[in-house]
């Protein structure tokens, strides 16, 4: 989709295709930009189920690595090209991720129970070397992002030529791809501790007897009800299957089971969840499309408008990082710090960068981007980790990605129908009622200017936001309960019962082949 997507579009710029119209353009657009959803859904997904113990930490760390991509392929594409064709950045766009999601394809799967690591080496975010290994991880990225802010910096204040942007770029691949050396250095230790833990190598069972043990394991079918639904064997009624349907979907298990998509989408938590989003990230993101024309209306130069900008990518990655590794260092401490209380937090800490950005205090929107870009970032992590552990991983690939739709929403109602509107009313009022096309106009004396361009609308995002934290707190009362115990006793339970021994006999089945592989849970072996 990325490919052909971006492709059509590399090709349409550059002439190599008839001009396409519109609604064919941006059905290109879409494609390629909604590929980004099967990646990041493929990859967070696989390892939150890989390690669910430290899901926060994981997270975390992935999405920090989104946020800072955009400045990754910036950094690529001055290096191979040299900077000033947007056509040279479409096609690379086009190819290289695709490229790249093609050659590490075989490294995203979910890992099945019995060899995954032992017990001391799996948590993501306590001790062990499983911690440290998380640690190294985040000391890497953050090396990772303190060399692109360096870099922007030193690009902009300098002339560079196509040598020193390929040298740059040099470094930050060796940072992007040290995270490698990390894992095959944990994965060889593993190796030998596994082998010095186990002397004797373990005695091979033949499918058959797997399968003749599963057969005799098997429970016995229980009797037939004398008062089926269905009557004298026949199909069941349209009503006993309606009335079964929503008497499951409305009796959801207990929290941390596994949902079904039905349970979830009529559940309060969901519902909660969902506005809460809805009106903290899209006042974040309202604020971060705007960010060019607000400083432009507080009359702040073009390099500190272009160092906003920068600052608000930055912080967005520190903002994932931080709530992803603190928010699961808190839920593992003494205290039992919920994941929903640290997401109100957040949503009442970025009402003050809106209203920083609302007042106009002087020389504070350095501080009113940071807090922006901290507080967007901050939200994604704690939401999708709050998703996993409230309604199980059985279905996290839909709820993963149903939680993702409630920032445009709501983007579209605070930015377009709030922000847009009240930018081009007061932008008419200051120059006659020449009403602009949207917000920043279409040139410096058409811009609106003063404090009043973005006033009403911050105050109403910040309303918004207040509003989303409330409701956030409905989650925090309703969960108070589940997070106070053990949330992840079930994950090491299963891990401690796959260590010690095989697959069990219940997970192997007959080979439909009728030939002699033995089939495991997510797993074949010849």
């Amino acid at each position: 989709m990325n490919l052909a997507g971006y492709l059509m579009v590399y090709l349409s710029l550059a002439g190599r295709v008839a001009r396409p119209p519109v609604w064919l353009m941006c059905a290109y657009i879409c494609a390629g930009a909604n590929s980004q959803a099967f990646a990041g859904t493929g990859a967070l997904v696989t390892c939150v189920r890989n390690f669910p113990e430290g899901r926060g930490a994981v997270l975390g760390l992935l999405k920090g690595y989104v946020g800072l991509s955009s400045a990754i392929l910036a950094q690529v594409y001055l290096a191979l090209y040299g900077g000033g064709d947007a056509r040279s950045l479409v096609l690379l766009i086009a190819w290289l991720p695709a490229a790249v999601s093609v050659v590490f394809l075989g490294t995203v799967r979910v890992v099945p129970p019995e060899t995954k690591r032992p017990r001391s080496r799996q948590g993501a975010g306590g001790g062990g070397s499983g911690g440290d290994v998380f640690l190294c991880l985040l000391c890497i990225s953050v090396a990772l992002a303190a060399y692109i802010l360096v870099m922007i910096v030193v690009q902009r204040e300098a002339s560079f030529s196509r040598a020193a942007y390929a040298a740059s770029a040099a470094g930050l691949l060796v940072l992007l791809f040290l995270p490698l050396a990390v894992v095959v250095r944990q994965e060889h230790r593993i190796k030998k501790e596994v082998e010095e833990s186990l002397p004797e190598a373990p005695v091979a069972v033949t499918a058959v007897e797997k399968t003749a043990a599963a057969v005799l394991m098997a429970p016995e079918p229980p009797p037939a009800s004398a008062e089926s639904d269905t009557p004298h064997g026949g199909p069941p009624k349209a009503s006993s299957c309606l009335g079964s349907f929503l008497r499951h979907t409305f009796n959801p298990p207990a929290y941390g089971e596994d949902y079904t998509i039905p349970q979830a989408l009529v559940s309060v938590d969901m519902l909660v969840l969902f506005v809460a989003i809805t009106c903290g990230a899209s006042g974040t993101l309202t604020a971060i499309d705007n960010m060019g024309q607000i400083g432009q209306s507080l009359g702040y130069p073009p390099k500190s408008v272009d160092a906003f900008v920068s600052l608000i990518s930055v912080w967005n990655y520190a903002g994932r990082v931080a709530a992803g590794y603190a928010s699961e260092a808190l839920l593992q401490s003494r205290h039992r710090f919920p994941r929903p209380l640290a997401l109100t937090l957040v949503l009442l800490a970025s009402c003050a960068g809106h209203l920083l950005i609302a007042f106009g205090v002087p020389r504070a929107l350095y501080a009113g981007s940071v807090l922006t870009g901290f507080c967007y970032g901050a939200q994604w992590p704690l939401l999708y980790a709050a998703i996993s552990e409230l309604f199980g991983l059985r279905r996290y690939p839909t709820l993963y990605n149903l939680g993702a739709i409630a920032s445009p929403v709501g983007a579209y109602v605070l930015n377009v129908r709030v922000a847009e509107r009240l930018y081009d009313a007061e932008a008419a009022r200051q120059h006659g009622g020449s009403l602009l096309g949207a917000a920043g106009g279409g040139c410096d004396g058409m811009a609106c200017v003063g404090v009043e361009c973005f006033r009403r609308s911050f105050l109403i995002i910040t309303a918004a936001t207040v509003g989303g934290a409330l409701v956030s707190l409905v989650l925090v009362w309703r969960t108070r309960d589940f997070y106070r115990g053990d949330i992840y006793a079930k994950f090491r339970d299963d891990a401690a019962a796959g260590e010690g021994s095989s697959p069990d006999a219940a997970d192997v089945q007959p080979n439909q082949a009728g030939g002699g592989d033995r089939v495991y849970v997510g797993q074949q072996f010849d």
